[in-house]
């Protein structure tokens, strides 16, 4: 998702399905942040399956000051309206692996 600066609103940029953290991170942009709610199956180390909604917030290194302020004032409500409890930051689209996905919910139990 992408935030229109001129209708002041987080709009749909584009839908993938069945997408790994690798390949997700070659769609984002690398100078421009955006935001992302990714379905990741996440088996736990007793063997348990489940599939954890994650907001990324992509904030990368080198965007424009005022595009990190516009979309880190939208972040919290986002996170809010849509009840997401997963919540991770990245600040290059390099971080976007299943290794870094995978250690940032093994804090969720």
């Amino acid at each position: 998702m992408k935030v229109d600066k001129d209708r002041q609103l987080v709009v749909l940029e584009e839908e993938f399905q069945n997408i790994s953290p690798e390949e997700l991170k070659m769609e984002l942009p690398e100078r421009q942040p955006r935001f992302v709610v990714y379905s990741y199956k996440y088996v736990h180390a007793d063997g348990r399956v489940s599939y954890p909604l994650c907001f990324i917030f992509s904030s990368p290194v080198g965007c424009k000051p005022e595009q990190q302020m516009m979309y880190a004032g939208s972040k919290n409500r986002l996170v809010q309206t849509a009840e997401l409890t997963k919540v991770f930051e990245i600040r290059t689209t390099d971080d976007l692996t299943e290794a870094w996905l995978k250690e940032k919910l093994s804090f969720f139990r």
